[in-house]
């Protein structure tokens, strides 16, 4: 696949079209959202060797974590598709939302300054 820009919605497609086709049928939702869980504990793990006081075991090695992020949002659009959840139009709402609640509350916060 070529290196160029993919929009949330085209990735809500391309996931659906691979589900569809190569991967036969979509989980089902409590199981995507267990492995949701699970690919999150994995970049989880992979932060805190990198970016914590852990040390990676030698089984560990080799993970990359790009790839982990990218399994993370691949259950996510997963997720997504199959309860009609619209990404693009989701996150649209969420900075909406930020930009009311929180339009001044990070500014004033004294442990950021």
């Amino acid at each position: 696949m070529p290196n160029k820009e993919i929009t949330i919605a085209e990735a809500q497609k391309m996931v659906d079209e691979w589900i569809t086709t190569v991967g036969v049928r979509y989980f089902n939702e409590l199981t995507n959202t267990a492995i949701l869980m699970e690919e999150v504990g994995e970049l989880a793990r992979i932060m805190a060797r990198k970016y914590g006081e852990q040390s990676f075991k030698a089984s560990e090695e080799g993970k990359e974590l790009a790839d982990e992020m990218a399994d993370v949002l691949w259950v996510l659009i997963c997720l997504a598709n199959q309860t009609g959840v619209d990404l693009t139009e989701a996150l649209h709402k969420n900075f909406e939302k930020k930009n009311v609640r929180d339009k001044v509350r990070h500014k004033q916060n004294l442990k950021l300054k």
